[in-house]
């Protein structure tokens, strides 16, 4: 089957890469009940290392087996499933081919309170042995170790793009160059965006916007050219304005485990805003089965709407 017009229009935007690359982005975007609308709905499953078990997995026990995240992303119908090494390692040979796979290059844990650094976990080669089609990498931009970050990135993303893979970017603003509301404002999410964009990322993953506004230059800027930070939508709209005038997926993260009502307004906020989807990890597998089989297929009515 050909792709769809949006799809081509979104593989436009890639001229650069070479045919694997875009082949893989190809399927990520032909892929699961939203296959050919343009729009992703992701499952991430990397809160165990990040996280802990305990966090993470207690109250759904089945939660801990990698099985059971691989099978709920394929029956739910998403995109792709991500996840760091280990997890995907454990899976992999059952589940191959079943869905496309994203291997999460960089993980911290919790136990640490210094300045934010991921270390790098997993190699592009092992996302090829396993058969992902992209990897996935984290940046904290505030981070006093963020060039660090930004260099380690370029070089993974040189080998990915060289190979033929597809480069995730988890934008996660945070670290002594930002207050804790500074993390999640609209000027720093936009720029989190922005420098993602630059750095060589296909896609960007970043958290939903709030309406403050950490710069004092930011707010000014934001006042003299008139826009709108008013609402999610309206925000969520600038964001993925700032990644190369749209010409970037932009997707959101699903964030801390919150009721169904108040996950789909955010849902339908975003996709109102033009937000290419969601990656939804601990509101889905931290219900039952049934329950977050149920919520990635609301999630996914309304960006088919």
């Amino acid at each position: 089957m050909g792709h769809t017009d949006r799809v081509k229009e979104i593989l436009s935007w890639y001229g650069s890469d070479n045919p694997g690359t875009r082949a893989n982005i190809a399927r990520l975007l032909n892929t699961g009940a939203l296959a050919g609308t343009g729009k992703l709905v992701i499952l991430p499953v990397d809160q165990g290392f990040e996280h802990g078990p305990l966090r993470s997995f207690a109250v759904n026990p089945d939660a801990h087996d990698p099985d059971y995240h691989f099978q709920l992303a394929i029956d739910a119908g998403c995109n792709a499933y991500a996840a760091p090494l280990g997890f995907i390692e454990a899976s992999a040979a059952k589940f191959a081919g079943e869905i496309p796979l994203i291997l999460k290059l960089n993980n911290s844990d919790s136990l640490s309170k210094v300045e934010p650094c991921s270390a790098i976990t997993g190699t592009v080669d092992d996302a090829l042995r396993l058969g992902c089609c992209a990897i996935g990498y984290t940046i904290y931009p505030g981070s006093d170790f963020r060039n660090a970050m930004y260099e380690d990135l370029r070089e993974l993303t040189a080998e990915a793009k060289a190979k033929g893979l597809v480069v995730v970017v988890w934008a996660y603003p945070r670290g002594n160059g930002l207050s804790k509301d500074g993390e999640t404002a609209v000027d720093i999410c936009a720029y989190a965006a922005h420098i993602s964009a630059e750095l060589g990322a296909h896609f960007i993953k970043i958290k939903p916007p709030t309406a403050h506004i950490e710069q004092a230059e930011n707010k000014k800027a934001i006042e003299k050219a008139g826009i709108d930070v008013s609402s999610l939508s309206a925000r969520v709209r600038y964001c993925v304005k700032a990644a190369f005038n749209g010409k970037r997926v932009v997707i959101f993260s699903g964030g801390a485990a919150k009721g169904t009502d108040e996950v789909l307004q955010e849902i339908r906020e975003i996709n109102a805003g033009g937000g290419f989807g969601s990656i939804v990890g601990r509101n889905a597998f931290q219900r039952p089965r049934a329950e977050g089989l149920a919520l990635l297929h609301k999630i996914m009515d309304v960006y088919k709407s």
